[in-house]
């Protein structure tokens, strides 16, 4: 079968007709890389390459899938496409005798692993505090990203002693972690030649897609493997590098062609996704950026509508404005709901967007993640609440009995729960008996240190019930995540800390705002009313809104998109002040959330949030200023409610007042006014230093001497 070339433009036939020699394709947002790479695979098998002389890494198990089915659709040809771990493990089959394991090994996931290394910690008498065993994990799994070994990490100890040791056992066990499967890889290349030159042989064209997304592993094995042919068809943008957490390295594209000397670059910059509009003002957006290749996107699709922007109150009038454009929008252009996306900078911000869909009733499914009211944190504290409310509540019970850990194994909590039926007993009050008359039980068989952890959970149980008729909701809230030590107990896994708070901190700002907006408010009728929410959520198989993270936008594409919480601190996230290159990744994200926009883009924002468990004003994202107005619609309202003067309240704090806030320490404050939420201070602490906007009544600042 001849190849229709003409389905290709100049640049995308140019990338396709190259045969030898290192090329670099700069394929940006919606510009048909993935048909230029198998009309170059085809056109390789035409001019009479054998297709077993041809090796396709992807990222992703889809995107294999996706290209073999191509080329066997162009060429009826079977070529090896497959993801870079997947390439690994092919290698290593083969020849891993050559570093002292048996090809019949094992591969270990992330459980099997943990358990490995608990082992070795247990070994080397270290205990798992603050959740050393995940962050010793991380740090196994960045080091061999980047290719260090034991031996050359410059982490301090005892890190090179558990590593080491993990490294020992997994060969002991003949088994290898997901990590392993590329830093053996080139290991095994590095340091045996015979296996070096057999890999090199057998593939004599090599292209690897979303080139800007490698570690240094991945680029490693792509130097070793073309180091004699140089034949390395690499497809990326770095524009869209947004994966440094994961080990990411847009550097290796940058650098291509000093690390391949004579390469060859062709951009691609015809996009067949979206309007001129959206992408005029993504190109000026990234503009911004001092490290990237130059290129313009450029589209035949028209102008097409502005781009929408909107600043609201706070963040539900910010997803109130979301939900009235996409329904107008929906059926004035008869965009189906699966055709419309909101994305957000962190997992928290769905909240808001879940309760005004949930409220209209509009299908929605969250992608990448789980539905707010889902999330465990969330789930933890919810049943920790309902055990405020009910003795009997079994579920809630359950959950909570062992958050924080406190020795309680399976079979003594079922005996508890068997004894309590058995006796017509609620749960909760038969807990509180057999630690107040264990005489009258003899059947539960507890150790004093068990006897003691019952006691400590029923106290905080009624403790928390006390402060319940004299707290507001969100104040319990609060409470019951500091008495239960709730913070302390996500420590074990300090890779997710940091979003879980941020979890917990909107749940706060949930039930603040739920009790502002009801004259009688309970926390039963709080709790009825997300358990309500929570089922509607089980949708069932209809065209649903998408919910996303910008990260997980990344290779999608929507008719109609709302960016929402488009503010600075949140986007850019405050992680990447000080840091010129984090805040070059985190536009690249804007750049990518823009980009995935065929026909309608929005971009929201709210002057106030719920923020650190308080709320706070915010000011408009960078990003929204550095894209020139011509492109943009202000759909924001006319006026906002300004700062009023200075509170003349005789219990207020004065400029200059030195203050101590619970978890902020001291401070001195800086500015007072009233705002919609009431008396505001900006506030600066000392530990830091950095200043803080705080309403009084949520603050609970106390005078410090």
């Amino acid at each position: 079968m001849i190849l229709a070339m003409e389905n290709l433009n100049s640049q995308q036939l140019e990338a396709a007709n190259h045969v030898e020699g290192p090329l670099l394709v700069l394929a940006g947002a919606g510009s048909g890389k993935t048909r230029v790479v198998t009309y170059r695979i085809a056109h390789l098998i035409e001019i009479g390459i054998l297709p077993s002389d041809i090796l396709a890494v992807t990222f992703t198990n889809k995107a294999a899938d996706e290209m073999r089915t191509r080329i066997r659709t162009l060429k009826n040809a079977q070529v090896l496409a497959c993801t870079f771990h997947s390439l690994g493990a092919r290698i290593l089959r083969e020849s891993i005798s050559l570093l002292g394991y048996r090809s019949d090994f094992a591969i270990y996931d992330e459980d099997d692993s943990e358990k490995l290394l608990k082992t070795c910690l247990e070994q080397l008498r270290l205990t798992n505090e603050k959740g050393l065993l995940k962050q010793m994990r991380l740090e196994i799994s960045n080091a061999k990203n980047n290719h260090l070994g034991p031996e050359n990490t410059s982490n301090a100890q005892p890190f090179q002693q558990v590593y080491a040791l993990y490294q020992t056992k997994l060969k002991e066990c003949n088994a290898l972690d997901f990590d392993d499967l590329l830093y053996l890889t080139v290991k095994l290349l590095q340091e045996h030649e015979s296996a070096r030159k057999e890999y090199q042989n057998r593939w004599l064209f090599v292209l690897i897609d979303e080139y800007q997304d490698t570690n240094h592993s991945q680029h490693l094995l792509a130097k070793i493997l073309v180091e004699n042919h140089k034949n390395l068809f690499a497809v990326g943008d770095p524009d869209q590098s947004i994966y440094s957490w994961r080990g990411a390295r847009y550097q290796n594209i940058l650098n291509f062609e000093r690390d391949f000397p004579g390469a060859k670059v062709v951009t691609l910059d015809q996009n067949y996704r979206s309007t001129n509009t959206i992408l005029q003002a993504a190109n000026q957006l990234i503009t911004h950026n001092a490290t990237r290749y130059e290129k313009k996107l450029w589209s035949h699709l028209g102008d097409g509508a502005p781009i929408g922007i909107f600043v609201g109150q706070n963040e539900r009038r910010e997803a109130e404005f979301v939900c009235h454009q996409l329904l107008a929008i929906s059926r004035d252009h008869h965009i189906p709901y699966d055709e419309i996306a909101i994305f957000y900078r962190t997992n928290a911000q769905s909240r808001t967007f879940e309760d005004a869909l949930l409220s209209r009733r509009i299908p929605y499914k969250i992608i990448g993640g789980l539905s707010f009211y889902q999330r465990r944190e969330i789930k933890d504290i919810l049943c920790y609440l309902r055990m405020l409310i009910s003795n009997s509540d079994l579920i809630s019970f359950l959950r909570t009995i062992n958050i924080p850990k406190r020795g309680l194994g399976t079979a003594t909590i079922e005996k508890m729960i068997e004894q309590s039926t058995f006796r017509q007993m609620p749960i909760f009050s038969f807990c509180e008996e057999i630690v107040q008359r264990p005489d009258l039980h003899p059947e539960i068989k507890l150790s004093a240190k068990q006897r003691e952890s019952i006691q400590s959970y029923c106290s905080l149980i009624q403790r928390l019930r006390q402060m319940r008729s004299t707290l507001k909701l969100f104040e319990l809230i609060t409470e019951t995540i500091e008495h239960s030590h709730y913070l302390n107990y996500l420590q074990e896994d300090p890779e997710s800390l940091e979003e879980r708070k941020e979890n917990l901190d909107e749940l706060i700002g949930k039930a603040a705002e739920w009790q502002d907006e009801r004259e009688m408010a309970t926390l039963q009728q709080f709790l009825e009313e997300l358990s309500l929410r929570s089922n509607m959520e089980q949708q069932q198989n209809v065209p649903c809104v998408h919910l996303m993270t910008l990260h997980n936008s990344k290779g999608l594409e929507f008719s109609l998109v709302f960016m929402g919480g488009m503010e600075e601190e949140l986007f850019p996230h405050m992680n990447s002040y000080g840091n010129p290159e984090s805040l070059e990744e985190e536009r690249r994200l804007c750049y990518v959330g823009m980009t995935r926009a065929k026909r309608f883009l929005y971009m929201c924002a709210a002057t106030y949030r719920f923020m650190w468990g308080v709320p706070r004003p915010m000011r408009p994202s960078r990003f929204l200023r550095e894209i020139p107005a011509k492109y943009l619609k202000n759909y924001s309202p006319v006026a906002y409610e300004k700062e009023e003067e200075v509170s003349q309240d005789p219990e207020a704090f004065a400029i200059g007042d030195s203050i101590h806030h619970k978890e902020f320490g001291r401070g001195i404050v800086q500015k007072s006014y009233h705002t919609s939420f009431g008396l505001t201070y900006e506030v600066l602490f000392e530990e830091g230093p950095t200043t803080r906007t705080l309403v009084a009544k949520y603050a609970k600042l106390q005078a410090s001497l």
